[in-house]
């Protein structure tokens, strides 16, 4: 009998790999979704408030293009499960994956944004200080630190095989039979 050693990654068809990475990425898309609605609700009713109408013209602007990137980050992020239900049973698996992580990606760039102006309004109406930019810089440094750096370095540090076997935001999954293991 031959030995082998540990055994890396998975034996799935291209279309049970799809059918793992959508769910993946589903339950990642709940947690950006969450977040990026609750911003979203909240940022709705500024506009309510009394307070509102005695803001410079300036933090005004930034609150409408505020709103504007969370309403696009919202439709980015509710968008996988619009185009999985208008697709389904179509048989375009892998294609729909791809397309889902594109929207994804997108949205977490637009909720990126949309944290940075939220961030940038609430310290200039909070505060007189001079020091709002480098706070502001130094929260969107942390964001792309722990969203994109941190998965980056992990993604180059530990992986063994190439990027074709590793689907990145809108690439296909590789075919079976293609060396895929597992290390997403």
């Amino acid at each position: 009998m031959k030995e082998e050693g540990p055994r890396r990654g998975r034996d799935e068809t291209e279309e049970e790999r799809a059918d793992r990475m959508w769910v993946e990425l589903i339950q990642e898309v709940r947690v950006a979704q969450t977040g990026v609605q609750i911003l979203f609700g909240f940022l709705l009713t500024v506009v309510f408030q009394p307070k509102y109408a005695t803001l410079p013209d300036a933090d005004q602007a930034i609150y409408i293009v505020t709103v504007v990137l969370g309403a696009c980050a919202t439709g980015a992020l509710i968008g996988p499960v619009s185009l999985h239900r208008l697709v389904a049973g179509r048989r375009i698996k892998p294609q729909t994956v791809r397309i889902a992580a594109r929207m994804t990606f997108v949205g977490l760039i637009l909720l990126l944004a949309t944290m940075a102006c939220a961030l940038l309004l609430i310290l200039r109406v909070a505060t007189q200080g001079g020091y709002v930019p480098y706070l502001l810089a130094a929260v969107v440094v942390w964001y792309l630190v722990c969203w994109y750096g941190l998965p980056l370095w992990a993604r180059h540090r530990h992986t063994t095989a190439s990027p074709a076997d590793h689907p990145g935001p809108g690439q296909a999954p590789p075919a079976r039979g293609a060396d895929s293991r597992g290390h997403d």
